[in-house]
């Protein structure tokens, strides 16, 4: 057997284990998914009339100073307001930090210059998270901020949710049911068919399964292209450290990088110094 065969062959039992809770996995499935993050939308949030028009998978959004997330699932209902849904395996990913930052961004998309601050939508960023990292025993959590006087509390009213599913619930309802198919493996077993319809045509459907296998593919080769960029950095970074060459013979030497890529470099270990 070929290399190329085997490697095929295990991206064929790969794709039999993956899940919604694994993000790639996820992202393909609800792009273009209208019914399905709806779907997990009005489960999550208990309203019934949510109605997307637009979604985004793996999009990244930048502040001004050019710090940046991809968000998961961007989507956009028809009253304007936008949620990022976010699965999160480890715990380490889904942070209080994380999750004010990823509003940020959000909020600073949303506000186009000359908006009025008053119009801006509700926005909402979702963690769907493998464990419960608050360890509440709860299904949802919802992060709010609130108003403290000496009278008590009340809730502030900023637009801004912030909200985590606990994808170890398994209580016989509706978020129970959503948290069973997100870590279901065979599609035929999930209770939602808006998930499992999707979910089927990736691991089942001769046509999807191709399109899987070569964004798996896709990855990694882009995986490569990174470690074997990083790699480069590091080297250029040694070279100008000790100082022996110009940033010329060093570009000759790292190919992968540009002379204003190694300028760049080189003013980051000036500064450092």
């Amino acid at each position: 057997m070929s290399t190329t065969e085997q490697t095929h062959r295990q991206d064929l039992e790969r794709l039999k284990a993956l899940r919604y809770m694994d993000d790639d996995f996820m992202t393909v499935c609800l792009a273009d998914n209208f019914e399905g993050v709806e779907l997990i939308l009005r489960i999550v949030l208990g309203q019934e009339d949510i109605k997307i028009k637009s979604i985004r998978t793996q999009e990244p959004l930048k502040n001004l100073q050019r710090r940046s997330a991809i968000l998961d699932v961007h989507a956009i209902d028809s009253t304007k307001k936008e949620f990022d849904v976010e699965i999160q395996r480890s715990d380490t990913g889904a942070g209080a930090k994380r999750a004010r930052h990823n509003s940020s961004l959000l909020d600073a998309h949303i506000l186009k210059p000359g908006d009025d601050t008053e119009d801006i939508p509700d926005s909402y960023v979702i963690f769907i998270t493998e464990n419960d990292v608050m360890e509440k025993n709860q299904a949802i959590y919802h992060i709010q901020r609130y108003l403290e006087t000496n009278e008590g509390k009340e809730l502030f009213g900023d637009g801004s949710h912030i909200i985590y599913v606990n994808g170890k619930y398994r209580g016989n309802d509706e978020i129970g049911k959503l948290m069973h198919d997100f870590s279901c493996t065979n599609p035929d077993d999930m209770n939602y068919e808006a998930l499992a319809k999707k979910a089927r045509y990736f691991k089942q459907d001769e046509k999807g399964v191709a399109a899987m296998c070569k964004i798996m593919e896709d990855m990694r080769n882009e995986a490569a292209q990174k470690a074997e960029l990083k790699s480069a950095k590091e080297t250029a970074e040694r070279l100008i450290k000790k100082g022996k060459m110009t940033l010329e013979e060093i570009a000759e030497c790292v190919p992968l990088l540009s002379l204003d890529e190694l300028r760049e470099i080189e003013m980051r270990v000036m500064q450092l110094a």
